[in-house]
This record gives C-alpha cells, structure tokens and sequence, in this order.
C-alpha cells in the first residue's frame, strides 16, 4: 500500500480520541513520557487515554494538541472524536471578520513590487499575487493557469516554468523536500497526492553540489534572453485561531543579482 493509500485508509477508519493523539504523538517522533512531561499529565494516564480506558476532557484534547503541533484543521477532528464540538472556525478569506487580514495580505503583496510575490493556501493553490507574477508566467500552458492554479504545479510541470528554470534539478529539489515536509508534519491527503504527481516529473538530477559561497538555493529563471535570479521567504500569519488564516502563506521573492533587480524595475513600468 502506498503511503498515500495508506493515509486515506488511516483517515477512513473510525479510530477514537486516544488513537489519533498516538499517531499523531508518533508523527511527531515523541515517547509517551515526553508527551506527558510536556503536557505535564503523567504517563499513565496518558497511556489510558490512547487506549481508550480514559476519556480526555476538553481542556486536555487542546492541551495535548497545541503540544503537538497539530493544526488547526486537525484539532477539531480531535475534539469531534472525543465528543466535543469544534473549537475553530473555518471561515471564507471573503467574510468580514478576515477583512484586516485580507487587507493585510494585500498590502503586503502591493508593497513588495517590484517584486514578485503569492499568497497560497494549504494545498499551495494560489490565493492571490501581485502584479509581478503574470510576467513571468509567459508560455506556461492555459490549463496548469486554470483555477486552482496550483503554484508547486506550475513551478515544476514541463508545460509550466520547468524548461525555462536554469537550476532545475536544485529547485525543484528544494521544493519538494519542503512539500515533503509539508506531508510529514500534516499527513494531509491532498499533499500527498500533489507530492506523488510532482515526483513523477521528469527533473534532472543534480549535476553537483552547490557552491561553498552559496547562502541559499536561488531561483534562477529563464526570462526573454536573461536569467533572472531570486531567493524566497515565506510568511504566515503569528497568531491564528481560524482555520482559513492559519493555513495561508505569503512567497515572496527577491532579486539575488543585480541584473535581476533591474529588470524587474523595467517590468513594473510596462504594467
């Protein structure tokens, strides 16, 4: 069985509260009594809860729960299974209680030209960008542009920037690791579906190691007759308490050359 097969077996049983918080406790790579420690309940009881022979309070599912890191999403499928109604909402990026987060992102990405920048949700399907985006989408295929647009899918299609990304070996590299650490931390079936898909690609080995001077893996992209260089950072919102905020994410990308931050000031004027 596959591992996503196996995650959707995982999610297709009716397991109780305990059974979840073990396997969630294993993804996390903790013992019983360092869960416990943490939580500051002790072993035993811990132990009785994952088997079932204790039933957790409320307080101790969202206890247990923030000390595993579990997401948003995921502790409400906790307190369902142990009998409590779901603690967070999962409210549309359009309702006006996420108006000043909108407004937020959206200024942020406003702000960031002349450089590139997306907002992606939990799928990496993109949510929003700046004007800095479409221009370098030139020549990707109309239907990988289609709503959703996925950005992992774009970035590493053949039909999409894959054939004009110079150090496509080292890129897409990188964003797989990263999506692969996506679908450890989640388990998140949709993730990792997209992370089978992208690994069946054909993308080139690396040819070598990077440079000893090297600060980060770059993006270097083939535009016109330049090749423009970039590194990325990623934000997220500090302090969510619903589900939409909590899973939103913020690529922004700046010129790693010269040449780079020049274009891209060429670019802005034409738009």
């Amino acid at each position: 069985m596959t591992q996503l097969a196996s995650a959707r077996a995982d999610r297709a049983k009716p397991v109780h509260v305990g059974e979840h918080l073990r396997q969630w406790r294993q993804r996390r790579h903790l013992s019983q009594l360092d869960l416990a420690l943490d939580a500051e309940i002790s072993a035993r009881h811990l132990s009785f809860v994952e088997t079932g022979r204790a039933a957790p309070s409320r307080d101790m599912v969202l206890r247990l729960a923030e000390r595993l890191d579990v997401p948003l999403r995921e502790r409400n499928v906790l307190l369902v299974a142990a009998g409590y109604a779901p603690a967070f909402q999962q409210r549309p990026l359009e309702d006006p209680a996420l108006k000043p987060a909108r407004e937020a992102m959206m200024l942020v990405l406003k702000a960031h030209e002349p450089n590139p920048a997306v907002a992606v949700d939990r799928h990496w399907n993109l949510v929003a960008a700046n004007r800095m985006i479409a221009p370098l989408l030139t020549g990707v295929a109309e239907r990988l542009l289609a709503p959703p647009l996925n950005v992992l899918r774009v970035a590493l299609h053949p039909d999409g920037l894959a054939t004009r990304t110079v150090n496509l070996a080292e890129w897409s590299g990188h964003l797989l690791e990263r999506l692969h650490r996506q679908c450890e931390a989640t388990a998140d079936a949709e993730l990792l579906k997209l992370h089978e898909e992208l690994k069946s690609y054909p993308i080139p080995a690396r040819s070598a190691p990077l440079a000893a001077d090297s600060v980060a893996i770059p993006l270097r992209l083939r535009v016109g007759i330049d090749v423009l260089s970039f590194f990325s950072t990623t934000m997220v919102f500090g302090t969510p308490v619903d589900i939409t905020l909590s899973e939103l994410a913020l690529e922004t990308f700046f010129p790693a050359d010269d040449l780079t931050a020049a274009r891209l000031k060429e670019m802005v004027t034409s738009l």
